[in-house]
């Protein structure tokens, strides 16, 4: 969707730097990006998401899944490599509602 139809349309866009891999994290993946390194990647995102912060988030996240519907995305090409399929996950860990 065009961003200039967002408010139109009652959908709203937000970034979300805490649950997003740290730089030094992203460096590294995609300095090799290859399925070997994968759980390399998924291990150190886990990690940065159980600190406080970013647990914290998540929980709130998935409170609001029952009240109302929102959705995750990202530039990445496939989602079986890229940082929101571990949200998902660890959204429904959290108790979200998925749709």
């Amino acid at each position: 969707m065009p961003k200039a139809e967002l408010a139109a349309r009652d959908w709203y866009d937000l970034w979300f730097p805490l649950l997003a891999p740290s730089a030094d994290t992203l460096r590294q993946w995609k300095a090799d990006p290859s399925p070997a390194h994968w759980p390399a990647f998924s291990k150190r995102y886990r990690a940065e998401m159980a600190a406080p912060d970013a647990r914290h988030t998540i929980a709130l996240l998935a409170a609001l899944s029952h009240r109302s519907d929102f959705s995750v995305g990202c530039y990445c090409a496939d989602e079986a490599h890229c940082h929101r399929s571990l949200l998902r996950a660890l959204l429904a860990d959290a108790g979200a509602r998925m749709g």
